[in-house]
């Protein structure tokens, strides 16, 4: 199974809670994993961003709902109780707790901004979107994040591909010396289009003191590079002695070329049109900044009286 949406957590984080008892966060955890039977590798699957569990952090969400509606109470940093109001919610026996529900109390609609609904079918449409709702604040935001990346990456591919054989090369230098490569701009600027041998179009230091040599295959394609055309480059690697590679491409590489590198000596590394858009992302190269938001957390040192 996969984890539960957050909303699926709330009434059995209250019915722990139910006891009265104070009750740690990371507990609450262990309890409910325990009764939603989660194995290892779906209570260690992270967010995208890779700094969370999603776990973890969908139980601290029902938390916090449940908290700003006033069912549970904070004692302590981290820990916390059920409340009066949580009781009285638990002694109604209802199947299920979900963010239409928790819209009654007037403390969790501050905490959602929401205004009081003029109507009954405006008070129907809200409830029907809230059942919908799986995902934390947090991964609603990093799916945003996502999707705008996806097309952002798709863009600007479709860019380099309708760009002239000279702005790639210059693009290409430019991404190698954005990855460190290269002891000089002079030396980056001749990588590209310099070598004049079959299947190798250029080469460049992979540190500054130059060490090491990379060789360099970059080519505007539409469809699938496959394994001829890398075995035409490892080829041209070898009469060099050679013993990296990268072949970058604006199109895509076949599973059997992807294959074929996975078992050779020298290191071959394929690029394809994707990771390279990933790159030019990553990196600033071609793109730049629209709008920064900034998430904030509180910072405990500064309440804290030592």
């Amino acid at each position: 199974m996969t984890v539960p949406g957050f909303q699926a957590f709330l009434l059995p984080v209250l019915v722990v809670a139910s006891d009265g008892q104070e009750h740690s966060l990371s507990a609450m955890r262990e309890i409910i994993a325990a009764q939603f039977e989660l194995s290892p590798e779906e209570r260690n699957e992270m967010l995208p961003s890779g700094k969370q569990r999603r776990f973890d952090n969908r139980i601290a969400w029902a938390k916090v709902h449940l908290d700003r509606a006033g069912l549970l109470a904070s004692t302590r940093r981290g820990y916390f109780r059920v409340t009066e109001a949580g009781r009285a919610l638990l002694a109604e026996r209802p199947d299920r707790i979900d963010l239409a529900l928790l819209d009654r109390y007037e403390g969790f609609r501050e905490f959602r901004g929401a205004s009081r609904r003029s109507s009954d079918g405006a008070a129907l449409q809200g409830a029907d979107a809230d059942v919908q709702i799986v995902a934390t604040p947090e991964e609603q935001l990093e799916q945003a994040y996502e999707s705008l990346r996806a097309k952002l990456a798709a863009d600007l591919l479709t860019r380099v591909k309708e760009s002239t054989p000279q702005f790639f090369e210059s693009l290409v230098v430019e991404l190698l010396l954005k990855m460190g490569y290269g002891r000089n701009r002079s030396e980056a600027g001749r990588a590209i289009g310099s070598s004049g041998d079959e299947g190798i179009d250029g080469i460049i230091s992979e540190d500054r003191l130059g060490l090491e040599t990379i060789y360099i295959q970059a080519k505007r394609w539409q469809g699938t590079v496959g394994r001829p055309e890398i075995q035409k480059f490892v080829g041209a690697l070898h009469g060099k002695r050679a013993r990296k590679g990268v072949f970058l491409t604006t199109g895509t590489f076949s599973s059997e070329a992807k294959d074929y590198v996975s078992h050779i000596d020298p290191r071959v590394v394929l690029i394809d049109g994707r990771e390279l858009a990933d790159y030019m992302i990553d990196l600033n190269l071609g793109v730049t900044a629209k709008n920064v938001f900034e998430i904030k957390r509180i910072d405990s040192d500064y309440f804290s009286d030592e």
